[in-house]
């Protein structure tokens, strides 16, 4: 049998690896120490191996819109969030109001300001489906038809786009905005309306 001494390397690791059981004390500022060794790693070697070189040149400078709003932030409240039906855009050349979607503005008004009998809110909706974008329309589900204007005047276009047509009328309610935009297969929908004055 090996004799033990307190010389040589191996009694230098029994020192080393025998201190935590010495006492309570020591042991519980092992555990404190090895806790915090391994938090401190936990944090460190995420942000090493997730460093990368910076390429000035990749960054694209951040551009702001003509409403203030920073490309790539979510709009500030009281604007809506792009829907699947292309939403007005700088970019669309300005053109002449189609006839389309006059009719569409025209019908969806007409709809809208004459719930059905008993103010049946799917009933109205299931009558506005045909002229109105489904996310819209999804939108206008909160709506109590007894809020809605019970007339409205000619409705006629203020600002056209190619994908887009502002629309205005005067209701019993004072002036409403509709805005119709041109879905992906070709037709005029409703997308949104909001009150002017």
């Amino acid at each position: 049998m090996p004799i033990r001494t307190n010389r040589g390397r191996a009694a230098v690791y029994r020192r080393l690896w025998g201190w935590p059981l010495r006492s309570p004390r020591h042991l519980a500022a092992s555990i404190i120490i090895f806790v915090v060794l391994v938090v401190a790693l936990g944090v460190i070697i995420p942000r090493v191996l997730d460093r990368k070189p910076v390429d000035p040149s990749a960054a694209s400078p951040s551009s702001t819109s003509s409403q203030g709003t920073q490309v790539g932030q979510l709009p500030s409240s009281g604007t809506s969030l792009p829907t699947k039906a292309p939403a007005p855009s700088n970019s669309a050349k300005a053109a002449p109001p189609a006839a389309d979607a006059q009719l569409v503005a025209e019908l969806w008004a007409e709809n809208w300001v004459k719930p059905p009998p008993g103010n049946d809110v799917s009933k109205w909706l299931k009558q506005l489906e045909e002229y109105t974008t489904p996310e819209f329309l999804a939108q206008m589900a909160t709506i109590d038809p007894r809020n809605v204007p019970t007339s409205f005047d000619k409705v006629r276009a203020v600002k056209s786009t190619t994908s887009s047509i502002d629309f205005e009328t005067t209701t019993s309610i004072g002036k409403v905005r509709i805005t119709a935009v041109k879905a992906p297969n070709g037709e005029w929908l409703v997308n949104s309306y909001t009150k002017v004055d």
